[in-house]
């Protein structure tokens, strides 16, 4: 059972109690990301995150590790283009001291200069990891491609430039203008009762601000090739196509449709590129929700000379998924599978803290299972010709990571 408690503050607590675990996982969200940064201080949201671990102002940034590994417990976060969160998971009767850290983290990290700057170095090492796999890196230059200049096409790390300006009172004042309580949720899933509500609120039931949210701007979707020399063995491509937003009415219509393009080894990419050509080890699909828009993503990566075939490959499949539609076969293939892979998934107190904070924060209301089954169950071929014409009425946007003859 899902309970819902509104503080006075505005923040939001979501939690979920499943006594046959011995497992809880607390979860702080807060909507935030790159999405919502400038030009200026772009990557500064996924710094924060890193910063979090440094250190307060009563535990150094090895007494935060040390306290967690002492309990067996585990902590992480992550950042994306609209959110930030940071988790724990411990034993059950471990659940208080993992709510106080976090608490102590979200409220009280010290920011101070020298771990600031040590930290740079990390994330800086980061960036060039990630730059150094054009795999990865194609994915950003898609969102720059499909989103221009708009904050959803900026790189969740951000860049070097932009790293070494920040300051402790640049961190300050975007805590102070995005960390609002009613841009927070706690979700907490496991063995712990309703009573944990309490311990909750006595952390951020009381804390305020002042600023007014600004509101988001929803993107226009562009249909923009960008490419990059890179000396590789390999010709990385992505394609782009407007999709629909979290929430959206044709949402599981669209997971299906997904599943059966590019999502699983069966699906008609996967078969088309590799097993009946042999032009890819990797090659797939996937849709990202925003909370305006989304993208539905391909990717497949090639060897030098075989990116024309690679690419009306692609075209190909894409077409006849277009003309025809999912078979029969495919459209209950899909649902079940779609069905197992969530059922499956919500096996787990952190997936499940992750599935009802991201809805809270995204949403703002849950399904249960059986109601998402009956979703799901209802989609069919007409909901699905209605999500391919809507997702590839127009032209894609196009990235292109490949050696210089290539691009």
């Amino acid at each position: 059972m899902i309970e819902k408690h509104t503080s006075k503050n505005g923040l939001r607590i979501v939690l979920e109690t499943i006594p046959a675990v011995r497992s809880v996982t607390v979860g702080i969200w807060v909507l935030t990301g790159s999405r919502n940064e400038t030009e200026r201080n772009n990557g500064i949201s996924h710094f924060i995150e890193h910063m979090f671990f440094k250190g307060t102002n009563s535990r150094s940034a090895k007494e935060i590790a040390e306290a967690f590994d002492a309990i067996g417990g585990q902590v992480n976060a992550f950042t994306s283009k609209e959110y930030t969160c940071f988790y724990a998971k411990v034993l059950d009767t471990h659940k208080d001291l993992a709510l106080d850290i976090l608490a102590d983290m979200f409220f009280n990290s010290s920011f101070d200069e020298e771990e600031m700057e040590r930290e740079k170095k990390v994330v800086l090492e980061e960036i060039k990891m990630y730059d150094d796999t054009p795999d990865d890196i194609v994915h950003d230059l898609l969102a720059r491609a499909a989103y221009g200049e708009h904050p959803l096409g900026y790189p969740i790390l951000g860049t070097e430039e932009h790293l070494k300006s920040f300051k402790p009172d640049t961190l300050r004042n975007y805590i102070s203008e995005r960390y609002t309580p009613e841009n927070v949720v706690v979700s907490v899933a496991g063995n712990v009762d309703h009573t944990f509500i309490n311990k909750i609120e006595s952390y951020f039931g009381t804390y305020g601000s002042k600023n007014q949210l600004s509101e988001i701007i929803k993107p226009a979707f562009l249909a923009n090739n960008i490419e990059r020399n890179k000396d590789t063995e390999q010709a990385h491509l992505c394609l782009g196509y407007e999709g629909l937003p979290v929430g959206d009415d044709y949402t599981y219509s669209l997971v299906i449709m997904n599943n059966v393009l590019g999502g699983s080894m069966s699906s008609r990419l996967f078969q088309d590129v590799r097993e009946s050509k042999g032009l890819a080890y990797s090659v797939f699909s996937y849709h990202s929700s925003f909370l305006d828009n989304g993208l539905l993503t391909i990717y497949a990566g090639t060897g030098k000379d075989q990116l024309p075939l690679l690419q009306d490959t692609i075209k190909q499949t894409v077409d006849t998924l277009i003309k025809d539609g999912l078979s029969d076969k495919e459209l209950i293939n899909s649902k079940e599978q779609f069905k197992g892979n969530l059922m499956l998934s919500l096996e787990s107190t952190s997936s499940r803290m992750s599935r009802n904070g991201k809805n809270e924060l995204l949403l703002k209301r849950h399904r249960t299972l059986d109601e998402m089954i009956q979703e799901i169950d209802a989609v069919n071929h007409d909901s699905i010709k209605s999500v391919i014409q809507s997702i590839f009425k127009q032209p894609a946007s196009k990235a292109l990571i490949a050696p210089k003859a290539e691009a």
